[in-house]
């Protein structure tokens, strides 16, 4: 008797049952592109969010100074145990 050889299943069939992805039919430069727009869009968001940001504590600071300029305010939120401070 001969010996029958075993057939193992190619690595082809693994790829056919994939679906095909967008990424798989764009071409590489393409998707570079893409990749760089989305992290030009990021880094645009974060710039964005930082300028929010000075800009929340620069109103901060400017509230903060008005409201050392305000007698009322002071008086109103300060302690009224003045002996703390002979």
């Amino acid at each position: 008797m001969a010996k029958s050889k075993r057939h193992t299943p190619a690595p082809k069939a693994q790829n056919q049952d994939k679906p095909t992805t967008l990424k798989d039919l764009l071409s590489s430069d393409v998707l570079e592109k893409l990749k760089a727009q989305a992290d030009e869009a990021k880094a645009a968001e974060a710039q964005r969010k930082e300028q929010e940001r000075l800009q929340a504590e620069e109103a901060r600071q400017a509230e903060q100074k008005r409201r050392d300029n305000d007698f009322e305010y002071l008086l109103n939120n300060s302690s009224l145990d003045w002996k703390k401070h002979k």
